[in-house]
């Protein structure tokens, strides 16, 4: 890292904190309310805790501009990742509690009967900010009603985390673009005592990110266009093929792996690699000043298929129609969207989260240092949960369900053949999907 990069990134920190301190004031200055508020309202928000310290500040010092400029008192409660799907499952079940979730992928497509239209907010955002990625829009507008279900926020976007002078020790002067390049790399690691690790437990982000992405660079899907049941097929058992392999270079353990210890297993410098979001990168700087000093970001290795298959955690807002209050929320989020709001908050965390908005792509920390870089494209071609399929239901239950996970998990962990665990996959989802 170069002294001009040191003093950008510093620049940049101390501009984001400047701004986010400022915003109650900025958004003041321009904000004027798109919907009518109701009378009284208050909101309660339920939203996923972040592995950045500045991701929760801050956007909590975002919420206290909103109600510094609209009156509106607005509660936030973060849980744990893994709590959140069973959280909205249960207030859509009861038909109370928050107002507004800020969920996980096409989680929506539950209840799609149950949340509030957002299509004003989305359209908005999309005409001021340069439009939606694709993913946004699979995730967050229902084709078969012609409405926006919630609004799209973004995703903590991944990339490989590596130990830069252990890798160059292994023999790579710059970490491998290719799933076979990724293999050797990770074997010589192993034998000099420095094994990587992936998450094999279920970790709603790390599991299922690296998993997929192994799935699809091989050609495999769970299920074809039209949501008929394609797991058992030959780029499914290569890819679990290759999963094996790979896994045998991992550190002991990574089958009970949550979304949270690999984090904590590269900062104790037990592993040389991993898939994971800005949050170890942003963590060592804070916190591990001589980790920081090694690590470094690599774009994910792409698959025999020849592109890119990147499955990235996405995270959308909706509103519940029980909630007095719509209007309200719908301001929140379209305030909270806005980019007095949302730069700051984006450079605070180092773009920890990338938005589904096209013109944050923009924002001058995505260049202020390389390894910020590779989170920025995260969402350009990030495929969905469900590929090829169709969103809905099924995919989103086959996702909270583990199926794949579970698949690859049967192999690499229990010893399963590959056309033995691709089987007990295809009932499972032939079970969810109906076919």
């Amino acid at each position: 890292m170069t002294e001009f990069s040191r003093r950008r990134l510093m620049q940049l920190t101390a501009a984001g904190a400047l701004a986010a301190g400022a915003a109650p004031d900025i958004a003041l200055a321009g904000y004027k309310p798109m919907l009518p508020i109701e009378k009284g309202a208050h909101l309660q928000m339920l939203r996923w805790t972040g592995f950045v310290g500045a991701d929760d500040k801050h956007w909590k010092m975002n919420s206290e501009a909103f109600t510094k400029a609209t009156g509106v008192p607005v509660s936030i409660q973060e849980i744990s990742w893994d709590e959140v799907q069973a959280k909205s499952g249960l207030a859509a079940q009861l038909g109370s509690g928050p107002d507004i979730i800020m969920g996980f992928y096409d989680d929506p497509f539950i209840y799609p009967d149950k949340l509030v239209d957002v299509s004003d907010v989305c359209g908005y955002l999309e005409k001021k900010y340069g439009g939606f990625y694709n993913i946004a829009r699979t995730y967050g507008y229902d084709d078969a009603q012609k409405r926006w279900i919630a609004v799209p926020i973004g995703g903590p976007g991944d990339a490989v985390a590596y130990r830069e002078s252990w890798v160059k020790e292994a023999g790579y002067d710059t970490f491998p673009k290719d799933f076979d390049g990724f293999l050797d790399l990770s074997r010589k690691l192993k034998k000099q005592n420095h094994p990587i690790g992936l998450a094999l437990g279920h970790a709603v982000g790390d599991a299922n990110t690296w998993t997929h992405w192994v799935l699809w660079g091989f050609g495999g899907k769970q299920v074809d266009e039209n949501n008929k049941v394609t797991i058992e097929s030959k780029e499914t058992y290569e890819a679990l093929k290759y999963a094996k392999a790979l896994y045998e270079t991992m550190i002991p353990g990574v089958s009970s792996w949550l979304d949270i210890n690999n984090n904590q297993a590269f900062l104790a410098g037990q592993i040389s690699a991993t898939i994971n979001g800005i949050s170890i990168w942003y963590v060592a700087k804070e916190k591990f000043p001589e980790i920081y000093k090694d690590t470094r970001n690599a774009p994910m290795p792409v698959g025999p298929v020849g592109h890119q298959t990147m499955f990235n955690l996405f995270s959308q807002a909706f509103i519940f129609k029980y909630s007095k209050y719509p209007n309200a929320a719908k301001e929140y989020l379209r305030f909270m969207s806005e980019k007095p709001q949302m730069a700051p908050w984006l450079t605070a965390m180092f773009g920890y989260v990338t938005p589904a908005l096209k013109d944050y792509a923009k924002l001058p920390i995505w260049t202020s240092n390389p390894n910020i870089t590779p989170y920025r494209d995260a969402l350009v071609d990030n495929l969905p949960e469900g590929y090829a399929g169709k969103p809905g239901r099924a995919a989103a239950t086959a996702l909270n369900d583990f199926v794949i996970v579970n698949m690859f998990a049967d192999v690499c962990v229990h010893g399963t053949a590959p056309q033995e665990a691709a089987k007990r996959a295809a009932q499972q989802l032939r079970e969810i999907y109906g076919a």
